[in-house]
Formats: C-alpha cells, sequence, structure tokens
C-alpha cells in the first residue's frame, strides 16, 4: 500500500535512486539558471542572436544598475510590499476568527457555512475576471493598490479558514472547558488561550500567503495599471519596447522580484516546516 523506503531497496536502485537526484536539480533548477546568466548578458548578444550561449561580455552591474536606478522597479517593489503585507495581515488575521468560529462553535450552519469557503477555493479565477473587474470599476478601487487588497484578501480567506479550521479542531478541547467553566469570556479564550497555540500555523500560513500574493501576475494585470499602482510581477513587463523586449533587463528584474520570497522563506523556515509538521505524530 506504501511505497518501500530507499533503504529497504537494492543496491543498484539506490545507486540509481541517488545518480538521479542531481539530475533532477539541475532539472529543476535550469529555468532559474537561464534568467540568471541572460541578466549577465549585453543587449548586444540577443540582437546578434547570442539567446543560449555564455555571455559575450559581463555586463551584470550595468543591467541591475538600470533596473534599480533607471526605471520604476523600485517603485513596483514597494507596491508589491504593500500590497501584499496588509493581505498576509488582514487574510491571516480573518481566518484566525473564522477558524476559531467554526472549530469551536458547533451550530447548524456550521458545516454550510464551512463548504462555502472551502468552494471558492474551486472556482477559476478567469470567470472571474470580468465581474470582479466590473465590480471594482463601480466601486472606484479600479487601479488602486487598496482595491488589490481587498480583492485578494477576499479570496484567500476562504483557503485560510480551510487551514485554520482543520488545525484549530486539532486542538485539545479540554482547554477551552476548563476556561469556560472558570468563567473565561469567549474573546479572551481566543486571544489568551488558541491563538498562542496557532503560532506555528500562523507562520506556516503567512509564508504561503506571502508567496502567493507577491507572485500574482493574472489579477496585477487585470486590476492595475501604470506604476502608481502595479506590482512588480505587472512591472517586469515594462521592460517591453515597442519593437523588441529587453531580457536582459527582465531577466535582472525577475531575479530582484524572486529574492523577497526566498528570503521570507529561509528566515521563517523554522516556523513553516514546525507549522506543517505538527500533529502529524503523536
Amino acid at each position: 500500500m506504501f511505497p518501500k523506503p530507499i533503504e529497504h531497496s537494492s543496491r543498484s536502485w539506490q545507486l540509481t535512486y541517488q545518480s538521479l537526484i542531481p539530475v533532477a536539480l539541475v532539472a529543476w533548477l535550469l529555468p532559474l539558471i537561464a534568467v540568471a546568466v541572460f541578466s549577465m548578458k549585453p543587449d548586444a548578444d540577443f540582437t546578434s542572436g547570442n539567446y543560449w550561449g555564455m555571455p559575450s561580455a559581463f555586463a551584470g552591474f550595468d543591467n541591475y544598475g538600470k533596473v534599480f536606478f533607471q526605471s520604476d522597479m523600485p517603485r513596483y517593489l514597494m507596491n508589491s510590499v504593500l500590497i501584499t503585507v496588509p493581505t498576509v495581515i488582514g487574510a491571516v488575521a480573518l481566518s484566525c476568527m473564522t477558524g476559531f468560529a467554526l472549530g469551536i462553535y458547533k451550530f447548524k450552519a456550521n458545516l454550510w457555512i464551512f463548504f462555502m469557503f472551502v468552494a471558492g477555493n474551486f472556482v477559476p479565477f478567469q470567470i472571474l475576471m470580468v465581474p470582479v473587474r466590473d465590480l471594482t470599476l463601480d466601486l472606484g478601487l479600479y487601479n488602486t493598490k487598496m482595491g488589490l487588497v481587498l480583492f485578494h484578501i477576499a479570496f484567500q480567506t476562504g483557503f485560510c479558514t480551510l487551514f485554520m479550521r482543520n488545525f484549530i479542531r486539532a486542538l485539545p478541547f479540554e482547554l477551552i472547558e476548563a476556561a469556560r467553566v472558570e468563567g473565561v469570556a469567549e474573546w479572551r479564550i481566543f486571544w489568551y488561550i488558541v491563538l498562542p497555540l496557532m503560532k506555528p500555523a500562523i507562520a506556516a500560513l503567512s509564508v504561503l500567503i506571502f508567496t502567493f500574493i507577491w507572485n500574482d501576475y493574472f489579477w496585477a494585470v487585470v486590476l492595475t495599471q501604470g506604476a502608481e499602482s502595479q506590482p512588480v510581477t505587472a512591472g517586469i513587463t515594462s521592460f517591453n519596447a515597442q519593437y523588441r523586449a529587453a531580457y536582459n533587463l527582465m531577466s535582472a528584474g525577475s531575479i530582484v522580484a524572486a529574492l523577497p520570497p526566498v528570503a521570507m522563506f529561509f528566515l521563517m523556515q523554522r516556523h513553516f516546516i514546525a507549522g506543517l509538521t505538527l500533529g502529524a505524530v503523536k
């Protein structure tokens, strides 16, 4: 029923497995390596057709200098921060409260409300593109960072509620019952008992949502335009000229845009893994 551990396999299969790991790693990292090499190439390499060869000259400092000092990339990065951070705070805060309500209280419509949160995760975003855009236009939120933040919070809360509700239901209910016997108010139970136990889940969920929102491109293009409100994923396309794209600058911008989620993961790695594995074993 379960796959056999590699340690229990034959020696020949173990050697094959160990030799295939570097191959899989290189295949996985090959696109990133190609983008990194592109970001070091001068513009002349692309006009001459040198797409996959080694750079004819090292132009990394010049490319990254143009990205930071001769473009709107710093503004795009700041827009991404101003969109992603409030979204993470809002979605996680709401999901903590909704997860507590759906995980602790037992009422008739509990399961139906939970299904409504879950069902929203299965709706394709492309179907909602036109009505969401029209809604933001009617509310005056089109091409604003606040509109994108509110939209992301609304859509991410469903997944976050699913995550938090299941986590809270795994907590020992005896703690809550003991607090109720002592006459502790419900909001104090949530704030002083449940919330401290949710720290690993909050850390794991924050990393996931930060990555989702920072890397979002579809809604960034649909709901925003221009450097005053677009995040970095959409702003990278500003390096496209009228007749051709500046692939070296786009590659450099892509590397810069990928650094914050990577840094976020490594900074929160211990809490992220703890949150995902908590409750896996007794």
